[in-house]
């Protein structure tokens, strides 16, 4: 997968490639969830464990492009541990960009966790450019709760599981109208079942992955949720679709 340009095929169709002011404004700012994953034509959500393997440099101007938009980025415990999250930053072009629009320089790092089970010397938190939100509940470990509040505010939402919906209320509050979510399945999955997804970003690398991988959701079945087709962009055989409600 090369870093190929990023072209409009539905609706409509663009001649020539797309910079990244015509990426966000395609994707645009609400006041809604948005959920970005990359998943191969197969449907597995990891090559060896990491995303890393289905994702190119097309997915990852978009991913870039998404944070820029974001007020506040959302995601799992799990998945932060795991893909060694680092400091959420953003480069000078892009910070200007959210200046200009009278937006902090950088999106705030929201981790959901129900067990506290994190590093606080994890540069996703000790170099963060703005303190990040821990998103928890009432029955998560105080010696846990203590080590990370130097470097991140822990918010308790909910008595023995954390309280989605609450969650969500609780960061529009303080201004994060515009959630992207990266994961990861199990997040998803519950996002899902809650009905709090209001957009999903999926890239679709042009590989298959074979058995064994999972999907990019998991958790207790729920009932459907109907999305509609905003856009479908190409950059050679990679697919960048968005649906939302």
């Amino acid at each position: 997968m090369t870093d190929s340009p990023i072209r409009q095929v539905w609706p409509g169709r663009t001649s020539g490639p797309l910079d990244d002011e015509a990426i966000a404004e395609l994707y645009g700012r609400a006041a809604h969830l948005r959920v970005n994953f990359v998943t191969s034509l197969d449907g597995a959500a990891h090559l060896d464990g990491y995303s890393a393997g289905l994702s190119g440099g097309p997915d990852k101007r978009v991913f870039a492009v998404l944070r820029m938009l974001c007020d506040a980025l959302v995601v799992g415990a799990g998945t932060l541990r795991h893909e060694g999250y680092r400091a959420l930053r953003l480069d000078d072009r892009r910070r200007g960009w959210r200046r200009e629009r009278g937006l902090t320089e950088f999106p705030t790092l929201v981790v959901v966790s129900g067990t506290l089970d994190l590093d606080p010397a994890q540069a996703a938190f000790a170099e963060a450019p703005v303190r990040p939100l821990v998103l928890t509940h009432a029955g998560a470990p105080a010696h846990r709760r203590a080590a990370l509040a130097p470097v991140a505010d822990v918010l308790t939402l909910g008595e023995d599981a954390l309280d989605l919906p609450a969650a969500l209320r609780a960061l529009h509050e303080r201004g994060h109208r515009q959630l992207l979510c990266e994961g990861g399945p199990a997040l998803l999955g519950a996002l899902t079942a809650a009905d709090l997804v209001d957009e999903l970003c999926l890239t679709v690398s042009p590989l298959l992955a074979g058995p064994g991988a999972s999907r990019i959701t998991t958790g207790p079945p729920g009932p459907p949720r109907a999305m509609t087709l905003r856009h479908v962009l190409t950059a050679d055989d990679v697919l960048l679709l968005r649906h939302s409600r």
